[in-house]
């Protein structure tokens, strides 16, 4: 808050334009955003905090449906390529090449495809956590394939020499090593996860969620730019809550990093 209003104040005292004009519009003062919080949006309306908290809560249910799913896929796609070389070689330059693809570009496509071929109580809301899924399955899967094979080298071939099958070697040395690698992939991916839960609203038409409630005050940034902001404050503490409870269960989880052999 203190760094927002010396940059404001330098930038109006000395009028500067670069990298843009510093005025009421562009940056409200932070006690303009926070007074926004209290006061209703519209008239015979609750105050705006309640409004969107409740928008927060619609749009967290998208993004953990759809962290849990894309992590779900992205992990099954690191232990299937780990475990084949042609299928690695064959798969992954495709699922590289699916996020040069830019997401506002797919998420009507998949509302399109997928909305029809969901139940009566997920339609809407369940395409918006797939199009999350697919921010979140990328990360996970790339670290999970590095993580599964940073498993200790002499570890893996005393396991052979026992005759230990795949699942086994799979679950007591590739998954415990690979566990710091999994949990860096999902901090990433649960921002996001509410990045692609918002961005999904959009093309959806859902007016439930933060997507919704940005679409809306964005009309009215002009005279009411405090509304837009205290939303995007909403957005960007619903993300940092997501990535500190994905902390809170590594440190649950990982006791003890594995040695980094070479």
């Amino acid at each position: 808050m203190v760094c927002w209003e010396l940059y404001r104040w330098v930038w109006t005292s000395a009028g500067w334009t670069w990298p843009f004009a510093v005025n009421d519009t562009s940056m409200p003062h932070v006690w303009t955003i926070a007074k926004a919080f209290g006061q209703p949006a519209q008239v015979n309306q609750p105050p705006l905090i309640t409004i969107l908290l409740h928008k927060a809560l619609f749009t967290a249910k998208e993004a953990v449906a759809g962290f849990a799913l894309g992590a779900v896929i992205g992990f099954a796609i690191g232990v299937a390529l780990v475990h084949s070389k042609p299928l690695e070689r064959g798969f992954l330059p495709y699922i590289v090449a699916s996020q040069t693809i830019p997401i506002l570009a797919i998420a009507p496509m998949v509302v399109i495809w997928v909305n029809p071929r969901l139940p009566a109580n997920l339609q809407g809301w369940g395409a918006v956590a797939v199009i999350a899924a697919y921010l979140t399955f990328f990360p996970v899967a790339i670290n999970t394939l590095r993580g599964l094979r940073s498993a200790d080298a002499r570890a893996l071939d005393l396991m052979r020499t026992y005759a230990a099958s795949r699942w086994t070697v799979l679950w007591k040395l590739r998954v415990p090593a690979s566990l710091p690698f999994v949990f860096s992939a999902l901090r990433i991916a649960a921002t996001a996860s509410v990045v692609g839960a918002i961005i999904g609203e959009l093309p959806s038409g859902l007016q439930s969620g933060l997507g919704g409630a940005i679409i809306n005050f964005n009309q009215y940034y002009s005279i009411e730019p405090q509304e837009l902001w205290a939303t995007n404050i909403v957005a960007a503490a619903l993300g940092i809550l997501f990535f500190v409870v994905v902390v809170a269960a590594e440190k649950a989880v990982v006791h003890r990093a594995p040695e980094v052999t070479t």
